[in-house]
Parts: structure tokens; C-alpha cells; sequence
């Protein structure tokens, strides 16, 4: 009896031998090999993320600088969109919408002048004086301030200079309307802003937010840390009350007309 329930165990039939062996098909290997490549490129991007981050080492102090930076902006274009809304109210309104409209339409000229340099602008602002004895800024250096400060929400802005030739000393100082049009280019001893080419030291003359112009030039990496990299001296002053007087002539366009409504 015993010898007989041996060979029985023995000889178990080819199917269930095939059930109990351990088995490696193909696609599990696919699966593995799919699974290792996943772990291993996610492992990648965080140990990328963690080495090249543009905040990482950045101090505390640093990191809510530029929050508050960010909420400054944030709010900017709150204030924005609640002065249209109100705007489409006011004209929408049936009382009065002849007139509402006529000083809408004058304080859009008066906004619009501001922004086209063609009317002087004041307010509270900063002026930004950038020293450069060696000549090692250039007009890319001017033009990160220059944006820097737009995106930091400046309403008006001019930059002033010394003029003349090169090695010649003149206290003669031109101011320069910057617009969405104005050009810098390098010169030969200085910047050339509008067609004018102005030398060191550059004075910004600015009209916002005093703090937050000031805050945005003096993030981590920023301006005045360029300038101050490249050899050059920033000064940034918050101030009160600043006039930006430098006006753009008014010229007709060559091409451009009035679209039909």
C-alpha cells in the first residue's frame, strides 16, 4: 500500500508539475524592466530638483522678499481688474451715460498720455542711480532694471545721463522718456536710450509703488545684484514724491489708421 501512494506522488501528472513550477514569461520581464526605468528616472528628477533649483541655499529672508514681491503683483492686477469692472458699470448705467462716457474718455487720454510719454507724470516713486567708473555696464544691464521695474508695476519712467564725447567732462544732464518703444542700445561710451546716447553715472526716475519697486530691485539675483557683480554701484531711494518731465514728441503714423467699426 505504502510503495503504491509513493509512485502515485511520484508520478504526478504533467500538468500540475507545469502549475507548481516557478515560470518567468516575457512580459513580466517587461514589466520589471518598466518598473526599474520609472524608479530610476524618478529618482533623477527629484535629485535634479534638488541640486538646481534656483531657490535652493536661498536665505529666509530672501524667500519672503520675493513672496512678497509676488502678493505685490498679485494685487496690482486685482486693482486692475476692479478698475475696469467699475469702468464698464459706469458707462453701462442708463442715467448719465453721455456724460460718463466723456470723462471716461478723458481720464483713458489722460492714462493713455502717461503711457505714450506725451504728458509729464508725478507721484510717489524711486530713482535708481547705477555708478559705473569702468564702463562694465551695458545696455542689457539697463534694460533688466528697466523691466524689472515694469514688472514691479512703474507707471512712468525716465532715464537721465551725462552727454558728450567720449573723455570729455560735462555736467550737461539729458532726460529720456522711456516708452514701449524706446530702444537701448550700447554706445561707444555709454548707453544710447531713444536715439541719445547718455554715459554714467544713469539715474532711473520712477513713478509706483515706492517699497515695491524697491523690493522687486533688490530680490535675490536681481539688479542691483548684477550691477554690484559686474563692478558697477546701485542705489536705489524711495522717495516721496518724483517728477518724470521728459516727454516724447507726438508724431503722426505713417501707415496706421483708424480701423473701421
Amino acid at each position: 500500500m505504502t510503495e503504491r501512494m509513493t509512485e502515485r506522488m511520484t508520478e504526478r501528472p504533467p500538468l500540475l508539475r507545469r502549475l507548481l513550477r516557478p515560470r518567468l514569461r516575457s512580459v513580466d520581464l517587461l514589466v520589471a524592466v518598466l518598473l526599474a526605468l520609472l524608479g530610476f528616472a524618478a529618482a533623477v528628477q527629484v535629485r535634479s530638483t534638488q541640486d538646481d533649483g534656483p531657490l535652493r541655499g536661498a536665505r529666509q529672508e530672501d524667500l519672503v522678499q520675493i513672496l512678497d514681491d509676488l502678493s505685490n503683483r498679485n494685487d496690482r492686477l486685482r486693482t486692475e481688474v476692479d478698475d475696469l469692472t467699475q469702468a464698464r458699470q459706469r458707462l453701462s448705467e442708463g442715467g448719465g451715460t453721455t456724460a460718463a462716457a466723456i470723462e471716461e474718455a478723458r481720464r483713458r487720454a489722460e492714462v493713455l498720455g502717461i503711457l505714450a510719454g506725451t504728458l509729464p507724470a508725478e507721484g510717489p516713486g524711486v530713482e535708481l542711480v547705477l555708478r559705473d567708473p569702468e564702463r562694465v555696464l551695458g545696455a542689457d544691464v539697463l534694460l533688466d532694471a528697466l523691466q524689472e521695474l515694469r514688472d514691479a508695476g512703474a507707471e512712468a519712467v525716465q532715464l537721465e545721463g551725462p552727454v558728450g564725447s567720449r573723455g570729455e567732462a560735462t555736467s550737461v544732464t539729458e532726460s529720456v522718456r522711456v516708452v514701449a518703444s524706446t530702444a537701448l542700445l550700447d554706445g561707444e561710451d555709454g548707453v544710447v536710450v531713444g536715439g541719445v546716447e547718455l554715459r554714467p553715472p544713469y539715474r532711473f526716475v520712477v513713478v509706483g509703488d515706492p517699497p515695491t519697486l524697491a523690493s522687486a530691485l533688490g530680490i535675490p539675483g536681481g539688479v542691483v545684484a548684477t550691477v554690484e557683480q559686474r563692478g558697477g554701484r546701485a542705489e536705489v531711494r524711495q522717495q516721496e514724491r518724483v517728477v518724470v518731465d521728459a516727454l516724447v514728441p507726438l508724431e503722426a503714423p505713417e501707415y496706421a489708421r483708424p480701423a473701421d467699426d
